[in-house]
């Protein structure tokens, strides 16, 4: 048998209810396995093993008595350090924060406690959310451990680099413009965007989504069993839905996928990169699939447009704190905020109406297809000490291309691992599905998760250091 940390939360259900594992040792088991990480990882923040240990002798009695709570009842999580935790401070990755402990659980933390899954930790991420890597004013560099001079990722740069090192099988994430999908295919782990407002989130925004990143799709459909429960403390929450999460079949056979490689704007895609995402997608067409181009439809104009105006909903955060508090963020996050500085209102709002734009464009292409595939990144991991691969302030997001466009289509995403470069990093590729087909999307990711080739191991300490 796999090593306790390393069995997934479906797996855990079946040993709970056999009495084949306790929640209490498995817990004890991924602590042991997050101390001996930890010191290369730097994943985690506010990790609270006594309190994590209380709750899985709470969910083990339950199992004893024939009174688990579901099947997520003992499976250790972690929780991105952006969702609220009760009791537990929020710095959003920025030493300005205040640490002012939370009052009540957001809604992902609320739902994952009333299903009695053992909470150990929260992960890291960078200042504020908006950066694509584990760096932070707060938190220590967060790295992957695929190889440990790259990152793996961000903003939900813990949880990525958590799951694939395994830190227990599930680890909630936010997304804003990749924020999921990129760690994902960055870690070689999966990663689910759903549609806009199925998973019920506070504060919501525009684009943001709360989401599962596990090692399987089973796992990830799991979650959403839970998850997507409604509260009312969203007010851009979808209506609740009867949805069979664990009916994962589908037949390919006529589906109609688009294929985009090209984004349409920012960084191009590494050769690598595409031609793992065309293997996937060729092993799809000979199952049966009908796999025709995606012509990209995001512009300059509309990414430039959602930069300006992130720039500035971020300028006015900032404005909003004392100075000595400002000065301790990431100089490049100041720097690409204070840039929005003199921007008159005409061009922020030019900039705010280019996600009507997305929304527009992105529904038109989109109505041939049922599904898209694109790569998730156009590149695998960058250096783990970089902000954003190009390292440039003044052009932060050339990598979410394929990403950040479907959080204004408010359309399901998920990344799923398709190969690995020739320096064995994980290569991952994006899926999309029609608005609202959220379950349309983990089917398709479990059928080509049956057709993928082998996966290589998952990396263990000694973890690969190309630091020299």
């Amino acid at each position: 048998m796999s090593e306790l940390p390393d069995l997934t939360a479906t797996e855990l259900s079946r040993l709970y209810g056999e009495g084949g594992a306790s929640p209490v040792e498995v817990t004890q088991a991924v602590l042991a396995r997050i101390e001996a990480c930890e010191p290369d990882l730097a994943a985690t923040w506010a990790l609270d093993a006594e309190t994590a240990l209380n709750a899985a002798r709470a969910s083990e009695g339950r199992w004893r008595r024939g009174e688990a709570l579901g099947p997520l009842d003992g499976a250790p999580v972690t929780i991105k350090e952006l969702i609220a935790t009760q009791g537990v401070p929020k710095p959003i990755g920025s030493a300005a924060s205040d640490l002012v402990p939370e009052p009540v659980d957001a809604p992902p933390a609320a739902r994952l406690r009333e299903a009695g899954a053992v909470i150990l930790a929260k992960t890291t991420n960078p200042d504020f959310g908006m950066l694509s890597s584990g760096l932070s004013s707060f938190h220590a560099l967060s790295r992957n451990p695929w190889d440990l001079a790259k990152t793996p990722g961000g903003s939900s740069a813990g949880a990525g680099s958590a799951a694939a090192a395994g830190y227990g099988p599930l680890h909630i994430g936010t997304d804003i413009g990749g924020s999921i999908r990129l760690p994902a295919g960055w870690c070689g782990i999966f990663g689910f965007k759903p549609s806009n407002g199925r998973i019920p989130i506070d504060p919501p925004y525009i684009g943001r989504c709360a989401g599962p990143m596990t090692r399987t799709v089973e796992d990830a459909a799991l979650a959403m069993s839970v998850l997507s429960a409604p509260d009312e403390r969203d007010h851009m929450s979808l209506p609740p839905a009867l949805i069979t999460w664990d009916d994962l079949d589908l037949d390919l056979k006529g589906l109609r996928i688009g294929l985009m490689l090209d984004a349409g704007v920012g960084l191009p895609v590494e050769p690598e990169v595409a031609e793992a995402v065309t293997a996937a997608a060729r092993a799809l067409e000979a199952a049966g699939a009908i796999v025709e181009p995606f012509a990209p439809y995001l512009t300059r104009e509309m990414l430039d447009g959602l930069d300006l105006f992130w720039r500035t909903r971020s300028l006015s955060d900032l404005d909003a704190l004392p100075p000595e508090r400002v000065e301790r963020c990431l100089p490049y996050i100041l720097d690409w905020a204070r840039a929005a500085r003199g921007a008159d209102g005409l061009s922020v709002y030019r900039g705010f109406n280019q996600i009507q734009r997305m929304r527009e464009a992105g529904a038109k292409a989109f109505q041939p297809f049922d599904f898209l595939l694109s790569p998730s990144a156009p590149m695998p991991a960058f250096d783990a000490h970089l902000p954003s691969p190009t390292d440039d302030p003044a052009r932060p997001f050339e990598h979410i291309g394929f990403t950040v466009a479907f959080n204004m289509t408010e359309q399901p995403a998920a990344s799923i691992n398709c190969g690995y470069t020739a320096e064995g990093l994980p290569i991952g590729m994006q899926i999309v599905g029609r608005r609202f087909d959220d379950l349309g999307v983990l089917r398709l990711s479990r059928a080509y998760e049956r057709l993928r080739p082998v996966q290589r191991p998952w990396p263990s300490r000694p973890f690969h250091d190309s630091r020299g």
